[in-house]
Protein backbone atom coordinates (compact mmCIF):
# COMPACT_ATOMS: atom_id res chain seq x y z
CA UNK A 1 0.00 0.00 0.00
CA UNK A 2 2.74 2.49 0.97
CA UNK A 3 6.44 2.46 0.14
CA UNK A 4 9.09 4.98 1.20
CA UNK A 5 12.36 4.67 -0.70
CA UNK A 6 15.56 6.46 0.38
CA UNK A 7 13.65 9.35 1.98
CA UNK A 8 15.67 12.33 3.16
CA UNK A 9 13.85 15.19 4.91
CA UNK A 10 15.46 18.35 6.26
CA UNK A 11 14.64 21.20 8.60
CA UNK A 12 16.81 23.88 7.06
CA UNK A 13 20.41 22.60 7.27
CA UNK A 14 19.46 19.77 9.65
CA UNK A 15 18.76 16.40 8.03
CA UNK A 16 16.07 14.73 10.15
CA UNK A 17 15.56 11.66 7.94
CA UNK A 18 18.67 10.15 6.36
CA UNK A 19 17.53 7.75 3.67
CA UNK A 20 14.77 5.66 5.27
CA UNK A 21 12.97 2.77 3.58
CA UNK A 22 9.56 1.67 4.88
CA UNK A 23 6.92 -0.63 3.41
CA UNK A 24 3.35 -1.04 4.66
CA UNK A 25 0.99 -3.67 3.27
CA UNK A 26 -2.76 -3.26 3.08
CA UNK A 27 -4.48 -4.32 6.30
CA UNK A 28 -1.38 -4.18 8.51
CA UNK A 29 -0.69 -2.28 11.68
CA UNK A 30 2.94 -1.14 11.56
CA UNK A 31 4.73 0.80 14.30
CA UNK A 32 7.67 3.15 14.21
CA UNK A 33 9.54 3.36 17.53
CA UNK A 34 12.57 5.33 18.66
CA UNK A 35 13.78 7.93 21.13
CA UNK A 36 12.76 11.59 21.11
CA UNK A 37 14.32 13.38 18.14
CA UNK A 38 14.82 10.18 16.15
CA UNK A 39 12.65 11.47 13.29
CA UNK A 40 9.40 9.57 13.89
CA UNK A 41 7.02 12.53 13.61
CA UNK A 42 9.04 13.85 10.67
CA UNK A 43 8.39 10.57 8.86
CA UNK A 44 4.62 10.91 9.32
CA UNK A 45 4.59 14.56 8.26
CA UNK A 46 6.62 13.65 5.18
CA UNK A 47 4.10 10.96 4.23
CA UNK A 48 1.15 13.32 4.73
CA UNK A 49 2.75 16.08 2.64
CA UNK A 50 3.31 18.60 5.43
CA UNK A 51 7.05 18.26 4.81
CA UNK A 52 8.60 17.61 1.41
CA UNK A 53 11.55 15.22 1.17
CA UNK A 54 14.74 16.45 -0.47
CA UNK A 55 15.48 12.99 -1.88
CA UNK A 56 13.69 9.70 -2.43
CA UNK A 57 10.11 8.79 -3.29
CA UNK A 58 6.83 7.96 -1.53
CA UNK A 59 4.43 5.68 -3.40
CA UNK A 60 0.85 5.14 -2.20
CA UNK A 61 -1.24 2.53 -3.98
CA UNK A 62 1.12 2.60 -6.94
CA UNK A 63 1.23 6.41 -7.33
CA UNK A 64 3.99 8.76 -6.23
CA UNK A 65 2.76 11.30 -3.68
CA UNK A 66 6.04 13.16 -3.26
CA UNK A 67 5.26 16.87 -3.50
CA UNK A 68 1.48 16.31 -3.50
CA UNK A 69 -0.37 18.87 -1.26
CA UNK A 70 -1.67 17.55 2.08
CA UNK A 71 -5.36 18.13 1.25
CA UNK A 72 -4.96 16.05 -1.91
CA UNK A 73 -3.23 13.28 0.06
CA UNK A 74 -6.23 13.21 2.42
CA UNK A 75 -8.54 12.83 -0.57
CA UNK A 76 -6.37 9.95 -1.78
CA UNK A 77 -7.01 8.13 1.50
CA UNK A 78 -4.35 9.06 4.08
CA UNK A 79 -5.30 10.80 7.34
CA UNK A 80 -3.02 11.83 10.19
CA UNK A 81 -3.72 12.20 13.91
CA UNK A 82 -1.04 14.68 15.01
CA UNK A 83 1.01 14.55 18.17
CA UNK A 84 -0.67 16.74 20.79
CA UNK A 85 -4.12 16.18 19.21
CA UNK A 86 -4.57 19.77 17.88
CA UNK A 87 -8.35 19.78 18.03
CA UNK A 88 -10.26 23.05 17.58
CA UNK A 89 -10.95 23.98 21.23
CA UNK A 90 -13.72 26.52 20.61
CA UNK A 91 -15.64 24.33 18.18
CA UNK A 92 -18.05 21.72 19.48
CA UNK A 93 -17.25 18.02 19.30
CA UNK A 94 -19.55 17.61 16.31
CA UNK A 95 -18.06 20.65 14.55
CA UNK A 96 -14.56 19.20 15.06
CA UNK A 97 -15.74 15.97 13.44
CA UNK A 98 -17.30 17.92 10.56
CA UNK A 99 -13.90 19.54 9.94
CA UNK A 100 -12.48 16.07 9.35
CA UNK A 101 -15.01 15.43 6.59
CA UNK A 102 -13.93 18.31 4.33
CA UNK A 103 -12.58 15.98 1.63
CA UNK A 104 -16.00 14.53 0.89
CA UNK A 105 -14.46 11.06 0.40
CA UNK A 106 -16.92 9.34 2.67
CA UNK A 107 -20.65 9.55 3.38
CA UNK A 108 -20.88 12.05 6.25
CA UNK A 109 -23.56 10.25 8.28
CA UNK A 110 -21.78 6.90 7.90
CA UNK A 111 -18.50 8.43 9.11
CA UNK A 112 -20.20 10.21 12.01
CA UNK A 113 -21.96 7.03 13.09
CA UNK A 114 -18.62 5.18 13.02
CA UNK A 115 -16.94 7.86 15.19
CA UNK A 116 -19.77 7.76 17.70
CA UNK A 117 -19.81 3.95 17.75
CA UNK A 118 -16.07 3.79 18.44
CA UNK A 119 -16.23 6.61 20.99
CA UNK A 120 -19.72 6.84 22.59
CA UNK A 121 -18.54 9.66 24.89
CA UNK A 122 -18.20 11.91 21.83
CA UNK A 123 -21.88 11.47 21.03
CA UNK A 124 -22.78 12.24 24.64
CA UNK A 125 -20.77 15.48 24.39
CA UNK A 126 -21.39 16.40 20.76
CA UNK A 127 -22.53 19.96 21.60
CA UNK A 128 -19.72 20.56 24.10
CA UNK A 129 -16.68 22.69 23.11
CA UNK A 130 -13.70 20.46 22.31
CA UNK A 131 -11.45 22.41 24.65
CA UNK A 132 -13.53 21.39 27.67
CA UNK A 133 -12.92 17.66 27.14
CA UNK A 134 -10.40 15.68 29.15
CA UNK A 135 -7.07 14.76 27.54
CA UNK A 136 -8.27 11.25 26.77
CA UNK A 137 -11.52 12.50 25.27
CA UNK A 138 -9.60 14.99 23.12
CA UNK A 139 -7.46 12.13 21.81
CA UNK A 140 -10.62 10.21 20.95
CA UNK A 141 -11.92 13.31 19.17
CA UNK A 142 -8.67 13.68 17.20
CA UNK A 143 -8.87 10.05 16.07
CA UNK A 144 -12.57 10.39 15.26
CA UNK A 145 -11.87 13.54 13.22
CA UNK A 146 -9.20 11.71 11.18
CA UNK A 147 -11.63 8.85 10.50
CA UNK A 148 -14.27 11.22 9.12
CA UNK A 149 -12.52 11.29 5.74
CA UNK A 150 -12.80 7.51 5.41
CA UNK A 151 -9.04 6.85 5.28
CA UNK A 152 -7.45 3.76 3.83
CA UNK A 153 -4.28 4.51 5.83
CA UNK A 154 -4.36 6.11 9.29
CA UNK A 155 -1.20 7.77 10.64
CA UNK A 156 -1.18 7.97 14.45
CA UNK A 157 1.43 10.15 16.17
CA UNK A 158 1.94 9.39 19.88
CA UNK A 159 -1.72 8.60 20.74
CA UNK A 160 -0.84 7.64 24.34
CA UNK A 161 1.07 10.86 25.12
CA UNK A 162 0.14 12.28 28.52
CA UNK A 163 -2.76 9.91 29.14
CA UNK A 164 -3.55 7.72 32.15
CA UNK A 165 -2.85 3.97 31.67
CA UNK A 166 -6.56 3.04 31.68
CA UNK A 167 -7.24 5.52 28.87
CA UNK A 168 -4.17 4.33 26.95
CA UNK A 169 -5.53 0.78 27.05
CA UNK A 170 -8.86 1.99 25.66
CA UNK A 171 -7.16 3.94 22.88
CA UNK A 172 -5.06 0.95 21.81
CA UNK A 173 -8.08 -1.38 21.87
CA UNK A 174 -9.89 1.08 19.62
CA UNK A 175 -6.92 1.25 17.23
CA UNK A 176 -7.06 -2.55 16.98
CA UNK A 177 -10.78 -2.33 16.21
CA UNK A 178 -10.19 0.33 13.54
CA UNK A 179 -7.64 -1.96 11.90
CA UNK A 180 -10.08 -4.88 11.99
CA UNK A 181 -12.56 -2.67 10.14
CA UNK A 182 -10.09 -2.58 7.24
CA UNK A 183 -8.08 0.57 7.92
CA UNK A 184 -4.30 0.14 7.61
CA UNK A 185 -2.42 1.81 10.48
CA UNK A 186 1.04 3.36 10.83
CA UNK A 187 1.67 4.08 14.50
CA UNK A 188 4.38 6.27 16.01
CA UNK A 189 4.60 5.60 19.73
CA UNK A 190 6.95 6.12 22.69
CA UNK A 191 5.28 3.23 24.53
CA UNK A 192 7.30 0.64 22.62
CA UNK A 193 5.90 -2.38 24.45
CA UNK A 194 2.26 -1.49 23.73
CA UNK A 195 3.07 -0.52 20.15
CA UNK A 196 4.89 -3.76 19.35
CA UNK A 197 2.15 -5.89 20.96
CA UNK A 198 -0.41 -4.14 18.77
CA UNK A 199 1.58 -4.23 15.52
CA UNK A 200 2.13 -6.85 12.85
CA UNK A 201 5.55 -5.36 12.10
CA UNK A 202 7.79 -2.63 13.45
CA UNK A 203 10.68 -0.36 12.50
CA UNK A 204 13.24 1.18 14.84
CA UNK A 205 14.33 4.70 13.94
CA UNK A 206 17.56 6.13 15.39
CA UNK A 207 19.06 9.48 14.40
CA UNK A 208 17.06 9.58 11.18
CA UNK A 209 17.93 6.05 10.05
CA UNK A 210 16.13 2.72 10.24
CA UNK A 211 18.36 0.45 12.31
CA UNK A 212 16.09 -2.56 12.83
CA UNK A 213 12.87 -4.00 11.45
CA UNK A 214 10.84 -7.14 11.89
CA UNK A 215 7.64 -8.70 13.18
CA UNK A 216 6.22 -6.98 16.25
CA UNK A 217 6.49 -10.13 18.36
CA UNK A 218 10.10 -10.74 17.30
CA UNK A 219 11.11 -7.17 18.14
CA UNK A 220 9.46 -7.51 21.56
CA UNK A 221 11.90 -10.29 22.36
CA UNK A 222 14.94 -8.69 20.72
CA UNK A 223 17.68 -8.15 23.33
CA UNK A 224 18.64 -4.73 21.96
CA UNK A 225 15.02 -3.54 21.99
CA UNK A 226 14.46 -4.88 25.51
CA UNK A 227 17.47 -3.00 26.85
CA UNK A 228 17.01 0.25 24.95
CA UNK A 229 13.24 0.71 24.77
CA UNK A 230 11.63 -1.63 27.30
CA UNK A 231 13.83 -0.83 30.29
CA UNK A 232 14.93 -4.43 30.83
Amino acid sequence: MLKLTDIHTCYGPIEALRGIDIEINKGETVCLIGNNGAGKSTALMTISGILNPTEGDIVFEGKSIRGVPPHTIVRMGISQVPEGRHIFPKLTVEENLEMGAFSGRQDFKKSLDMAYTLFPVLQERQKQPGGTLSGGEQQMLAIGRALMSGPKLLLLDEPSLGLAPIIVNKIFKTVREINREGVTVLLVEQNARAALKLSDRGYVLENGRITLEGKGEDLLHNEQIRKTYLGE
